[in-house]
Formats: C-alpha cells, sequence, structure tokens
C-alpha cells in the first residue's frame, strides 16, 4: 500500500454524497479540502472522529476547509449517519474502494487477529489548487479534530 504523499496532485474524484449526489473535486477549487477516510460509518470510532468534525464546523470555515467523509459504506446508510449524529459536512460512498485505492488508502488491515483488505484510517488535506498539501496518518480519532487545526493554524 503507497499512500499519496504532500505534493503529489490529488486524484480527481466523483463519489455520490449522502443524497445520491454526485461530488467532484473540481468542485471545489479555490477552497482546501480535508478528505479523510474512515472504516465504517455508525462505528463508535468513526463516530467520535465525525463529531470532533462536526463540532470544529466554525474554526474549519475559518481556514477555508472543506471537510469530506469517505468510506466504503453505501449512500442510504451515509444519511443515516448524517441524520443520526448532526453531522455538517458530506460524506461519500467509494463502495468499490476505488478511490481509496487511488489515494493509497485500502490496504491489508489486522484487526483481533484477523488479518483482511479495508479501508485504512487517514486524511489528505488538499489545498485550493488541488494538490495535497499534508497527510494525517498518526492521530487518535477523538483528537483528529485537534490534529488538523493544529496543523491549520501552524500554516496560516
Amino acid at each position: 500500500m503507497m499512500t499519496l504523499t504532500a505534493g503529489s496532485p490529488a486524484p480527481n474524484f466523483t463519489l455520490l454524497d449522502q443524497d445520491g449526489q454526485p461530488v467532484s473535486l473540481k468542485d471545489f477549487t479555490g477552497k482546501k479540502v480535508l478528505f479523510y477516510f474512515y472504516p465504517k460509518a455508525m462505528t463508535p470510532g468513526c463516530t467520535v472522529q465525525a463529531k470532533g468534525l462536526r463540532d470544529s464546523k466554525a474554526e474549519l470555515d475559518q481556514h477555508n476547509v472543506v471537510v469530506l467523509g469517505v468510506s466504503i459504506d453505501p449512500v442510504k446508510r451515509l444519511g443515516k449517519f448524517i441524520e443520526r449524529d448532526h453531522l455538517n459536512f458530506s460524506l461519500l460512498s467509494d463502495e468499490d474502494h476505488a478511490i481509496a485505492e487511488l489515494f493509497g488508502v485500502w490496504g491489508e488491515k489486522k484487526f483481533m487477529g484477523k488479518t483482511y483488505d479495508g479501508l485504512h484510517r487517514v486524511s489528505f488535506l488538499i489545498n485550493e489548487k488541488g494538490v495535497i498539501e499534508h497527510v494525517f496518518n498518526q492521530f487518535k480519532t477523538k483528537t483528529h479534530h485537534d490534529v488538523v487545526l493544529d496543523y491549520l493554524n501552524q500554516n496560516a
């Protein structure tokens, strides 16, 4: 598994959001995008991570950052996640994990003694020109938003 690194152009993507509407990277030209991959909607760790980002929206807005969460969940499950936790950003469905593979975050995982292929929890900060500015891959779900905001504040 080879994760994309800072300085690489972000692969263009078009994925369906929680409402079944297509969302593409080019829709956000002129904004920064926090493109974050998470394993599964409505699981404890992913919920904590999403709520942290939800509650940081005002600060993220100050940095011109749009949040897009990506998982291999079907569109219908994404809508339920947003409703249940009052999320204020879009979630995208990458059911065939094609976009995860382009970003290099699909691969072997180990959990409770089992090895399987899955989505790695990695976030990419994509700049206004579509280039990966920073990769966040060392964080705890409950402090993910803090790690992102610390980076943004230091590089403002």
